[in-house]
C-alpha cells in the first residue's frame, strides 16, 4: 500500500492500522531530527529520550496534518518533531543559572562592542571589556557552547509558530512572512559575520559535520571550534533580540 493511499484510509476511514503503518514507516525522519539534535544535548540528556520525545511530535504531526493540502508531509511533520524534542528539553531545565548568567556577560560584552568593532571583534577585545585574561575568557566560550545553542533554538522557536491553514501556501500569510523575514535577518548577519564563524555555522548547519569532523578540516582543536560556534551564535541571537 502506498503512503498516498494508508493517508487516505487513516483520513477518511479512520484506520488505526494505517495511521500506525505511517508511524513506522516516517519514525526514520525523527531518528534524523533526534539525531542532529543529540550532538548539542548529549551531555545532558539520552538519545532515547530524545528518539521518544520526537515520535510524541510524529504522532503530533500525523494526527493534524491534512493530506489534501499541497504541501509534503516531511516538511511539516519536521517542524512538529524538532519543536516536541525542544519543548521537552526546555522543561529539563538542566542549564545551571551560573552557565545562563556567564553567557549572558559574553553576550552583552558582545553588543556593546559591535558598535565600535561590528561583527568581527577580537577575543582579546571581549576578554578585555569583561575584565579577564583572554585564556580564561577563551575557556568560558566553551563552557557555555551547548546554551548557546539552546538560547538561539529558543529564540527562534518563540517568533515562528506553523501550521498549516492555506491551500496557496504552507503556512498562514503572517507565520509565513516572519519566518521569511527571520531567515532574511540571519542569513544577512551571516554574510557579515568572520570567514571562520561562517565556515563553522556552514560545516556544522549545513555539511552536519561533527565538531571533531570541523576541527579536521579547519586544522584546530575541538575546542577552538567550540568557542567559534558560540561567538557566532551569539551574534546570531543579538540580531535576533534587537528586531523580535
Amino acid at each position: 500500500m502506498t503512503n498516498e493511499q494508508l493517508w487516505v484510509k487513516y483520513k477518511e476511514h479512520n484506520s488505526n492500522e494505517a495511521k500506525e503503518a505511517l508511524i513506522i514507516h516516517y519514525v526514520s525522519l525523527v531518528k534524523i531530527i533526534a539525531g542532529r539534535l543529540f550532538t548539542s544535548y548529549n551531555a545532558h540528556v539520552e538519545f532515547d529520550d530524545l528518539l521518544g520525545y520526537g515520535v510524541i511530535g510524529l504522532i503530533d504531526a500525523i494526527e493534524k496534518f491534512d493530506h489534501k493540502k499541497q504541501i509534503k508531509f516531511e516538511t511539516y511533520a519536521n517542524i512538529r518533531i524538532r519543536g516536541a524534542i525542544i519543548d521537552e528539553i526546555r522543561h529539563l531545565d538542566w542549564i545551571p543559572r551560573s552557565t545562563r548568567q556567564k553567557y549572558k556577560r559574553i553576550e552583552d560584552a558582545i553588543t556593546k562592542l559591535q558598535a565600535e568593532y561590528g561583527y568581527d571583534i577580537p577575543d582579546e577585545i571581549v576578554a578585555e571589556e569583561m575584565g579577564m585574561p583572554l585564556d580564561e575568557y577563551l575557556k568560558l566560550l566553551g563552557e557555555v557552547t551547548t546554551y548557546s545553542v539552546v538560547s538561539l533554538e529558543e529564540k527562534i522557536d518563540d517568533n515562528t509558530s506553523f501550521d498549516i491553514k492555506s491551500s496557496n501556501q504552507d503556512f498562514e500569510p503572517e507565520t509565513h512572512y516572519i519566518d521569511e523575514e527571520m531567515k532574511m535577518l540571519l542569513a544577512d548577519v551571516i554574510d557579515k559575520l568572520p570567514e571562520k564563524e561562517r565556515l563553522v555555522l556552514q560545516l556544522y548547519y549545513y555539511s552536519e559535520l561533527t565538531y571533531k569532523e570541523i576541527a579536521e578540516v579547519l586544522s584546530v582543536s575541538e575546542s577552538r571550534v567550540s568557542q567559534i560556534h558560540t561567538k557566532a551564535i551569539s551574534k546570531l541571537r543579538i540580531s535576533l533580540k534587537s528586531v523580535y
